[in-house]
């Protein structure tokens, strides 16, 4: 959306300046003894600005950033505006800006001028403050606390940031502009929204009077590349035998159920997962806001939707699960498991839909067995426990477990089959599980992913079915040795 300078580009003044507004700055200009007018910048730079989140912008800045704005929006005719594509709407309100900056005598350098034009263009076209840091991609989390406070997760620490909106008034707006891309709506009356970017990036939105301080912004923002599950080889994240266990999970269609805390790395894991699935298996994913990125040519992505403003018009996950069932869909793939959907997705898992992947918040692999059945008796299922833990059995095959330590390092922790029931207790095996060894001069952790020396796990026989047993029993021996 927001691309390049074309420097022999020209973009016509005369639909969007309007001269009446543009009359009424110049009556409202600074009288003409004063300061030399800023120069215009001879050229914008070749890339946009990804400033970093720590670059210093004086309360002077702010007030003349907040002059300027307003007089933009009494100059230019926003609805002539819409009909330009964005560049050259970004090229009109630059010139528009600069006109504004030499009628009024703002004296600016250079760096501030452009940094200036950069973000009164990100206010009327974009997200405002917020597009340094979606430009960034070493951050994982955005959090903003209101206008005045801004955080950032890097590398698994969260700093502060020096960015800020003008007032309250700009971030509601901007929290608006988001979520209103999906169909969705934030106000007083539903104060909480779940929403994404066009890139896939989760959101989540919550604003007065829930919100006592301000409207709260938390974005789980997606790197522009896709992780492989090389990647995660490479991030220390998995051990290279342990990767290679979790690849032949995915291609022989076990049901796989990934757990962690939040920021652990579920959705993360899940994609990996994915990304051994044939090319010829038709996928349907159900999604509470849409943030997988499968790359498969046969996906149908489905997405949970709010009630509207009389309170119909509700679908929820169960019912988008339950539709998949009609949909004939080879694997299911669920975002998040939260509710009464986990009694669905069983089902679905254990009638034919093999490989089939959810992912659920729990700090073990038992506890996330143990949160499963909850769900489902929370559901109103009126079944006995053994009944569900049973079906919880005939169901899931491995439970992956994702964890943040607190050097803010991600790791897969556990890998762990389930083998069944023994009595009322579900049985479950540990494949490769990650031992904390120390840590190192600068806190981070050091540890290692260990084999428990399986030799045989018991989806071997659905492993030889798919002709990846000598991979399987090739790999285990490795990570034993």
């Amino acid at each position: 959306m927001f691309g390049r300078r074309n420097e022999g580009q020209t973009v016509p003044r005369s639909p969007v300046a309007a001269p009446p507004a543009a009359s009424r700055v110049e009556a409202s200009a600074a009288p003409a003894a004063g300061p030399a007018p800023a120069p215009k910048p001879a050229a914008k730079p070749a890339t946009k600005p990804t400033a970093r989140a720590s670059d210093h912008r004086s309360e002077n800045y702010y007030q003349i950033k907040t002059t300027i704005f307003n007089a933009l929006i009494d100059t230019i005719d926003l609805t002539q505006l819409a009909q330009l594509d964005a560049e050259s709407a970004r090229e009109e309100i630059r010139d528009i800006v600069n006109e504004i900056l030499s009628i009024k005598n703002v004296v600016m350098s250079i760096s501030e001028q452009e940094a200036l034009l950069q973000d009164i263009c990100n206010d009327v076209l974009g997200y405002g403050p917020l597009e340094p840091l979606l430009a960034r991609d070493d951050i994982a989390d955005i959090m903003v606390n209101g206008c005045e406070r801004t955080f950032i997760e890097v590398n698994g620490k969260v700093e502060l940031t020096n960015v800020r909106f003008r007032d309250n008034s700009q971030l509601m707006n901007i929290c608006q502009r988001i979520v209103s891309q999906v169909g969705r709506r934030v106000d007083e009356s539903s104060p909480i929204c779940d929403a994404r970017l066009p890139d896939g990036s989760r959101v989540n939105v919550i604003v007065p009077p829930l919100a006592i301080d301000g409207p709260a912004l938390t974005i789980r923002k997606f790197r522009r590349e896709k992780l492989m599950m090389s990647d995660l080889v490479q991030y220390s994240s998995i051990s290279q035998e342990g990767a290679e266990v979790l690849g032949i999970i995915g291609k022989i269609r076990c049901n796989v159920l990934i757990s962690g805390g939040t920021g652990s790395g579920k959705t993360t894991l899940l994609n990996c997962l994915t990304g051994f699935i044939d090319t010829d298996e038709r996928v349907i994913t159900c999604e509470d806001a849409a943030e997988l990125q499968l790359q498969q040519p046969h996906v149908v992505r489905l997405e949970t939707r709010p009630p509207n403003l009389e309170g119909q018009g509700q679908v929820t996950m169960t019912e988008l699960v339950r539709n998949c069932l009609r949909m004939r869909p080879e694997r299911i793939i669920v975002g998040e498991v939260r509710g009464p959907e986990a009694f669905d997705l069983l089902q679905a898992m254990n009638t034919g839909h093999d490989g089939s992947m959810g992912t659920l918040h729990a700090n073990s692999p038992r506890e996330a067995l143990s949160r499963l059945e909850s769900m489902i008796t929370m559901g109103g299922y009126a079944l006995p426990s053994k009944t569900i833990r049973e079906m919880i059995c005939g169901s899931i095959d491995v439970v992956i477990q994702a964890a943040r330590l607190r050097d803010g390092s991600r790791r897969i922790t556990h890998i762990t089959e389930v083998l069944g029931t023994e009595g009322d207790v579900i049985i479950t095996q540990d494949l490769f599980v990650y031992e904390i060894e120390g840590e190192d001069e600068a806190g981070r952790i050091i540890g290692k992913h260990k084999s428990t020396g399986i030799a045989r796990p018991s989806f071997w026989d659905r492993a030889r079915y798919y002709n990846q047993h000598h991979a399987l029993a090739a790999a285990l021996d490795r990570a034993q040795g």
